[in-house]
Formats: C-alpha cells, structure tokens, sequence
C-alpha cells in the first residue's frame, strides 16, 4: 500500500527537496503553505519529473489554529498519515536587534509561533491520523537550535525539547519522532536577500567538508527518518552540517 507523507512549508527550499525525495520514494505527498500559486507550480513540477500524479497541495496558515483543524481534517479524510514533516519555518527577527523592549517581546514571539507553534498545531491536529504503528514525525530544525544564537535559535533549541518529550509520548504506539538539524544550506528562501559572497565565503570558512550544504542532502536525511523501516530511531536530532558541529553525545 502507498503510504502518505505531509510536508508542512513543502513550496520552495528544502520543504521542496523533501517532498520530491519522498514523493521518489513512492509516498504520495500533500505539500502544505501559505501560497497557492507557490505550492501549485512545486506540485506540478515535481509530478511532471515523476511521470505521476504523487504530490498534491493544500493551503492553510499554520499559525491559525482553525485553519490548522479544517486542514487536519481535509488531510484525514483521505485515510492514514504515515509521515509528517514540519518544515515551516523562518527567521523573521534576522534583520538586527531590537531597539526597545516591545520589539524584543515581539521578535521572540513571532519567531517562536513560526517556527514552534506551527510544528505544535500541525502535529496536535494530525496525531489522531497517523499510522500506528509506523507513523513517522520528522521536524526541521537548524545547527542555530544547538549552539544560537537570538530568538531564532532559541525557537529551534524549543523545538528540540518538544520533539524530545513527543518521542517518548509516542514511542509505545510505534510512531516515531525526529529532527534534522541543517548547518549551512543557501540555496532556500532564508538566504534570499541576504547572502553576500562575503557571508557566504565566512560560513563556508566554517565547515570542515569545505562546502554549503544542498536541500536535497538534508531531504536524504529526512528520507531516512520518514522510511518504514526506520522504526527503532526515535528521539533523535541528526545533524547535516558538513562536520560545522559535530554530534557528541
């Protein structure tokens, strides 16, 4: 039976990657967003690479829970949810620090719900449809989440604590739940405007594989954590950095 995956942000970027990988994998794909035209074209692109009517799109804010429920709905109505991958995300406070105490409280909290509450919502919303066992939860993450910095760090540090108490929730229904933590990927929308070949070269300096990283290299990792037959990693934050941070336990 072909299994279903979910890839919350799933237009541009690496949510593009992982769609097109699982879709390649075989698994009918629901790609989710803010942006109709955005998810339309990713869609039809990848299914035209394919052969096949894989990927499919659905708009929904993933902030606004009621648009969250009716989405979750949708979803479920056409059976089982084996994976979801919650990569919407962004840095919104990226451009400088705040200059009063409001800005401060406003940057945190709109990084965190980006970031953190629409991986909660999704999650919550869906639960009830995964597949048990077999279900598979795989957030995206960042290399800021383990070493900073600001609120964007401190967004991703969140979402690995949640992950973490979720794994163990889950772990008795066989439902697994993962991160994968990206160091330095340019070739997505959070560069955009902003990379300058200074920056660029200052981050590549940073990563002992010499190189930036590509999404379709973080969508292999995720591949691995979404497969069927990844059942006994769960609670776990792979990092693909180019060894920018390495895993020690």
């Amino acid at each position: 039976m072909t299994r279903r995956a979910v890839v919350t942000g799933g237009g541009t970027g690496i949510g593009r990657a992982i769609a097109h990988r699982l879709a390649s994998d075989g698994n009918d794909v629901v790609i989710v967003g803010r942006r109709a035209d955005v998810l339309e074209e990713t869609a039809s692109a990848i299914n035209a690479g394919l052969d096949a009517r894989r990927v499919s799109a659905e708009v929904a804010d993933l902030a606004d829970p009621s648009a969250v429920g009716a989405l979750a709905a949708r979803i479920g109505a056409g059976g089982a949810v084996d994976v979801l991958v919650n990569n919407v995300g962004g840095n919104p406070a990226r451009d400088g620090a705040p200059d009063d105490l409001a800005a401060v409280a406003d940057s945190y909290a709109t990084t965190f719900r980006l970031n953190v509450v629409t991986a909660v919502l999704a999650t919550e919303a869906l639960r009830p449809h995964l597949a048990r066992p077999g279900g598979r939860i795989v957030s995206i993450s960042s290399i800021a989440g383990l070493r900073g910095p600001g609120p964007y760090g401190a967004a991703k540090g969140a979402l690995h604590a949640w992950s973490a108490g979720l794994a163990l929730e889950l772990a008795s229904e066989g439902v697994t739940v993962n991160v994968v933590a990206p160091g330095f990927v340019p070739a997505t929308e959070f560069w955009t405007d902003r990379l300058t070949a200074e920056l660029h070269d200052s981050r590549v300096a940073q990563i002992p594989a010499g190189r930036p990283g590509t999404p379709e290299e973080v969508a292999a990792a995720v591949s691995y954590l979404a497969a069927p037959d990844a059942g006994w990693t769960t609670g776990q934050i792979l990092q693909v950095n180019g060894g920018t941070l390495l895993g020690r336990g």
